[in-house]
């Protein structure tokens, strides 16, 4: 099974190192080149580039979109390993600028986002060795083995300090015993977010809206009512029908139809561009594990719609 290490900046990993309570993050890149390196819950080790030369962290790939860097802060925050926007940007163009990329700080350009969840990173101490072939001339990462040569030593290396974590008891056998290194790993708000955002397309589920700052990704049940981070847990509204479909006045049947409540006439004397809206088709991604869970979507007919 192949993992990538990937070239990191000491600062990056410094300012996440130091909140560890971040268990998801962004591993931007300055341009919006395609990520292929791995399919998704393969293990993505962190290397600090030279003078340090040591894997420093390990997490694993979740999905690789290209957003425009205000949504990419949006979405994750503090998870882009900066304290700010204004600081995230920064680094970015610092990057753009060194590949020739069109600069303008007052534009929206589009960055690469790698999003990798479970992640872990190391204590100096425990800081692993680079693979003995590393190659100075390596720019962004490459792909390794995991099942013989360096690449079993370092991921024997890497379980040892995973040891008592969640994510152990996933990886730790087939580490050792064979090539399969693929975990499911649990998704963050930010993975969450841009995950049903991407596998619907960008389109609001209800409207075809396209204007992606105003689509957000709402739970089907909430996170705190018990619902998961996971796209059959998701839909992609605008926002206005978000806040609706999250107080109730409007819920989506098991069957995929938009149930439109009454009491916004009753309440709110409005809501006619909203009554339109009642009876039609949601749009649903054509994977079917990917498609709302009809028990979520039933869940909230009963416990949150107002009918």
């Amino acid at each position: 099974m192949l993992a990538y290490i990937a070239n990191t900046d000491y600062e990056w990993y410094q300012f996440l190192f130091a909140r560890p309570d971040i268990d998801e993050v962004n591993f931007w890149r300055p341009g919006g080149h395609g990520f292929r390196a791995l399919s998704p819950g393969g293990p993505f080790l962190f290397r600090l580039k030279a003078p340090f030369n040591a894997i420093a962290g390990v997490g694993f790939f979740v999905h690789f979109s290209v957003l425009p860097a205000s949504f990419a802060w949006t979405a994750f925050g503090t998870k882009n390993g900066a304290a700010s926007e204004t600081d995230m940007r920064a680094r970015v163009e610092t990057y753009r600028r060194r590949f020739g990329k069109p600069l303008d700080a007052a534009a929206n350009y589009k960055i690469g986002c790698v999003i990798i969840t479970e992640t872990t990173f190391f204590p100096r101490a425990d800081w692993i060795r680079e693979p003995n072939d590393w190659r100075p001339n390596i720019v962004a990462g490459r792909t390794e083995d995991l099942a013989a040569g360096e690449g079993r030593r370092i991921w024997e290396e890497v379980i040892a300090r995973l040891h008592g974590q969640r994510v152990i008891e996933t990886v730790a056998d087939s580490a050792r015993y064979g090539p399969e290194v693929v975990v499911r790993p649990r998704l963050g708000q930010g993975a969450f977010r841009i995950l049903v955002t991407d596998t619907y397309d960008r389109r609001c589920a209800l409207t075809g809206e396209r204007t992606l700052p105003v689509l957000d990704a709402a739970h089907i049940r909430p996170y705190a009512s018990g619902g998961i981070h996971a796209v059959s847990n998701g839909l992609l509204l605008r926002s206005d029908l978000h806040t609706l479909f999250d107080r109730g006045y409007l819920t989506i049947t098991p069957e995929h139809h938009v149930e439109v409540s009454r009491r916004i006439r009753e309440e709110f004397e409005n809501g006619r561009d909203y009554y339109a809206l009642h009876g039609s088709p949601l749009r649903v991604p054509g994977a079917a594990e990917h498609q709302p869970d009809p028990s979520g979507l039933l869940w909230h007919n009963v416990n949150v719609f107002r009918s």
